[in-house]
């Protein structure tokens, strides 16, 4: 289900929850570790935020348990140019949800919800060789190419990025 601003900062701490797990098991994901649990509930105060100006479309996924298990966002640019895009961001599921279908479930998700909403080009930057790097190609995604020492790992390790993309819905743009 897609979220809205006010549901984000009602399930602050569960989501902080989530993110301090995925970075303490390993996913390069633009933090390191440890993650202060504050930094994580402020980072989603602030994500919350860009859901609230149209920036940002999220979506949450809970176990049996009813517990937050997993998450996707895309990201939309402000370029009129762009308009046509968006940016699919933070990919998360937690350490004991994973390898049951949810991370695909996620991105079956927000490809479908991209495609409604007129998004014909999506694009992302994973780690390389990282097990969501299987993920992307295994639902389809073109790589570009491998960018060397772009981002530090959760330890602090540089290591290379892959950009990937994928064509969804149909294309209504002319020259």
């Amino acid at each position: 289900m897609r979220w809205d601003a006010d549901q984000l900062l009602a399930a602050v701490e569960e989501l902080a929850d989530l993110l301090t797990d995925t970075v303490h098991s390993g996913a390069s994901i633009g933090f390191l570790a440890p993650l202060d649990r504050a930094a994580a509930v402020a980072w989603w105060t602030e994500w919350a935020a860009e859901v609230a100006a149209g920036r940002l479309a999220v979506w949450i996924a809970h176990d049996e348990g009813g517990r937050v298990a997993g998450t996707v966002s895309l990201a939309f640019p402000a370029k009129p140019n762009s308009r046509h895009r968006a940016e699919l961001v933070k990919l998360m599921v937690h350490r004991d949800a994973r390898g049951q279908g949810l991370g695909r479930t996620l991105l079956d998700t927000a490809e479908r919800a991209a495609a409604e909403a007129g998004i014909t080009l999506l694009h992302l930057d994973t780690e390389t060789d990282s097990l969501a790097e299987r993920l992307y190609r295994s639902a389809g995604w073109t790589r570009l190419g491998a960018i060397p020492d772009y981002a530090a790992s959760p330890a602090g390790v540089l290591r290379p990025t892959t950009i990937y993309f994928k064509q969804v819905g149909a294309s209504t743009l002319t020259c």
